[in-house]
């Protein structure tokens, strides 16, 4: 399914010529694992085929991503066996330090709903069906979650960075990245409020679907409220509406 899709995208990006933002999107992505040290050096990269699925888009764009990584000296190919990081980005990458306390779970949350109403709404007036499919497997993932009473901060994370990366924004993808590990951490807690005989599990994911049907009907407000209300009851919950004061 993933193939079809691809050469589907593929067909379209050759009959018009590569779409920059695809291609800026995968070297984005790629540029900051690399600077992230996700691959290390003299590591190999996944292959073309597996980016392309990874990335849902076709391997003309993973090609040309990874000519532009290679100009720049991030890595280099050898013929037949595939491209390897050749050196860091010298650019120091976006980064926070660790999660230290509970106060610092409620700033991550004050700081998400600062910026992810906004990655709804632009999601909603400019995904296209690329980004839409990524953002529905996500939910695929977390519908089945909720159908085993379980909760999966992957999925869940998944799910919010593929509407960052439906913004067509790089900014957003490089800062939902790089809070990656800090949200994790709060949608850990999360997860453990849902927990117990009334689990609120299949309300949250209710909550995550009318998020992707606004996206998905382009309906920008909508979007950006059902994204707000969300955030706004994940750390209610995770709080029980005691929240610290952070003045102190």
């Amino acid at each position: 399914m993933v193939d079809s899709m691809a050469n589907e995208i593929g067909a379209a990006e050759n009959s018009q010529g590569y779409k920059t933002p695809l291609v800026q999107r995968v070297y984005q992505q790629l540029w900051t694992k690399i600077s992230a040290g996700d691959y290390e050096l003299g590591q190999k990269l996944p292959g073309e085929h597996e980016l392309a699925s990874q990335f849902l888009v076709s391997r003309p764009i993973v090609r040309e991503a990874l000519g532009r990584l290679r100009e720049e000296g991030l890595i280099y190919s050898r013929r037949g066996a595939g491209s390897f990081v050749k050196v860091r980005s010298q650019n120091r990458p976006l980064g926070f330090a660790p999660v230290e306390t509970i106060a610092d779970i409620q700033r991550c949350y004050e700081f998400r709903l600062t910026i992810e109403p906004d990655h709804a709404y632009c999601a909603a007036l400019r995904r296209n069906q690329a980004a839409l499919d990524a953002i529905a497997v996500a939910l695929d993932l977390l519908h089945d979650a909720t159908e085993a009473h379980r909760h999966r901060e992957d999925a869940d994370f998944a799910f919010h960075f593929a509407i960052a990366e439906a913004t067509n924004n790089h900014y957003y993808v490089s800062s939902m990245q790089a809070l990656k590990d800090h949200i994790s951490v709060g949608m850990k807690f999360h997860g453990v409020s849902l927990m117990g005989p009334q689990s609120g599990l299949a309300g949250v994911f209710s909550e995550h679907q009318a998020i992707f049907e606004a996206i998905r009907d382009r309906d920008a407000e909508k979007a950006k409220t059902e994204m707000r209300d969300h955030l706004a009851g994940s750390r209610e919950r995770v709080f029980e509406g005691k929240e610290l004061d952070l003045s102190l």
